[in-house]
């Protein structure tokens, strides 16, 4: 199935009119025709159904022939990453991390954080792509970068965990999540979160957890984790 995706979608829309771009690929590219089905997400859980009654390269439009709606998965996970240096290692993160089911994504910016400006519109566009990809119907919700002080005095939900790299007493983290518990884990930046960041999260109530035995890259550590969840959970 071809998933086309698009937020102004909703369950009472009768007829929609498809982007520019979106309408060359669909009639240019995929040679769809009048007559033809579509499938599109709005990512809040809706799946349409439609048929093309104009198409123009230029304006597709169809029409809203059904609607289904899927639940989103329970219990829901929460990572909370450090953005990596380099873009292409934090959005490959992020499109793996989508099609494996992550539920929230927020960008954390830490002391050894070596990039802490990061531009969301694109990192929303690799989101819808892989929520397209993978046929899910929920997009993830990808909140604002926020700075590891103020994300500690926000209010966090669900089972907390910290991944660090120190040399203490740490449970894996597969044998510590609660099955249909909900989980937020932090994964730090390629120079780890500092002393004075990782006492703060253990005051706050995170438990240090390893992810297995190799040191892994942010980004990599990061999809461990929600695959973990993923395996413990679904």
């Amino acid at each position: 199935m071809q998933l086309f995706y698009n937020a102004d979608v909703v369950q009472d829309s009768p007829k929609f009119t498809f982007p520019t771009e979106e309408s060359k690929h669909i009639i240019k590219v995929l040679r769809k025709k009048e007559g033809d089905l579509v499938h599109i997400t709005n990512g809040q859980g809706y799946l349409f159904e439609a048929k093309i009654i104009q198409a123009d390269m230029r304006k597709c439009t169809v029409e809203i022939i059904s609607s289904t709606y899927q639940q989103k998965k329970e219990p829901s996970l929460h990572l909370v990453v450090a953005p990596t240096k380099m873009n292409d290692r934090f959005e490959w993160f992020l499109e793996k991390a989508t099609e494996i089911g992550v539920t929230e994504i927020t960008p954390i910016i830490c002391a050894n954080s070596e990039r802490k400006i990061v531009k969301l519109d694109r990192l929303h566009k690799v989101l819808q792509s892989a929520m397209k990809q993978s046929l899910h119907y929920h997009i993830p919700i990808l909140n604002e970068p926020i700075n590891f002080s103020d994300f500690m005095n926000s209010k966090i939900n669900g089972d907390l965990f910290i991944a660090h790299c120190e040399e203490t007493n740490k449970k894996e983290l597969k044998h510590s999540l609660v099955q249909n518990n909900n989980a937020t884990i932090l994964i730090g930046p390629e120079g780890d979160f500092s002393s004075k960041e990782i006492s703060k999260a253990l005051a706050k109530g995170f438990s240090p957890v390893a992810l297995g035995s190799s040191r892994l890259r942010t980004e990599t550590a990061a999809v461990y984790a929600c695959a973990c969840f993923s395996i413990i959970n679904y």
